[in-house]
């Protein structure tokens, strides 16, 4: 049998497969192949269920329930930190306000991503255009947009760019939800697989992750490959903020950030229907 893979090429996505592509983690009679591309390439992908097993933003799961299942471990949750707003200027926050978005063209990395989702939590109404994740900082800089969304090492470079942050959207939900993490990606298994595949393919997908943070250095100079550039101290940066224990297993923090991040998108009208946070 056959099971396809699918991840961002990114550090953080890359260390959760290490267990599996370095052989450590045995997949018996499964052939495991593995498929990069970003995350709403992923999204769209999904809606054709092209993939066994793939990476998806929450904000696309909102529209994939009858297709896919929440694997109950793989998520990115950004605690205290998550995609960042940025200009090339200081935009100051009056008090405790938020900044009004009505005035800015913001680039953002996709429609279906849940950095995308959550700034329109924060302030439905702005402009945007979608740019490739990796282009957003530079499209700021040209002047080509007012604002740009950030996801993946941009959070961490942006500084360094010459950009300032209007906004960490991570440390806006942390505050205002009493303390919960910010969902923004997990991973899911086709239902058609059968609950016994679907078993197997879970335990495998599970050891994997935890077989990287155990042997955490291997698992960081392999990840580096797909750091685009980022030297090693900040490569392991990245990928400390998003795998860790809320990767391994959601627990009943993780659960009760995603069932919050679900619900407000609901009863905004930014998703289609509830989204029951239920997993295989």
């Amino acid at each position: 049998m056959k099971i396809t893979v699918a991840h961002s090429p990114d550090s953080d996505d890359a260390f959760m497969f290490y267990g599996l592509a370095s052989g450590a983690i045995g997949a018996g009679d499964i052939e495991v192949a593995q498929v990069l591309a970003d995350i709403e390439t992923l999204n769209r992908a999904a809606f054709e269920g092209r993939y066994e097993v793939t990476a998806v933003s929450f904000h696309a799961y909102a529209h994939l329930l009858d297709r896919y299942a929440l694997l109950p471990h793989g998520a990115s949750m950004g605690d205290q930190y998550g995609p960042i707003l940025v200009a090339r200027e200081p935009h100051p926050a009056k008090g405790n306000a938020p900044v009004r978005l009505a005035d800015l063209k913001i680039a953002i990395p996709g429609e279906l991503t849940s950095a995308f989702l959550t700034l329109r939590l924060y302030d439905p109404v702005f402009k945007y255009e979608v740019v490739p994740f990796d282009e957003i900082g530079q499209a700021v800089l040209d002047g080509k947009v007012d604002a740009g969304l950030l996801i993946h090492e941009g959070q961490i470079t942006y500084e360094a760019d010459g950009l300032h942050k209007i906004v960490d959207l991570g440390e806006w939900w942390f505050e205002r939800t009493g303390g919960l993490p910010l969902p923004l990606g997990g991973n899911v298994i086709r239902r058609d697989l059968g609950p016994e595949t679907i078993s197997r393919v879970s335990t495998m997908l599970h050891d994997s992750i935890a077989h990287a943070l155990s042997h955490r250095p291997e698992a960081v100079a392999y990840a580096q490959q797909y750091g685009r550039g980022l030297p090693a101290d900040d490569t392991d940066r990245f990928v400390g903020m998003y795998v860790n224990q809320l990767t391994l297993d959601y627990g009943d923090r993780g659960r009760a950030a995603l069932a919050r991040f679900f619900g407000e998108a609901y009863e905004k009208q930014l998703i289609p229907r509830p989204v029951p946070v239920e997993f295989v």
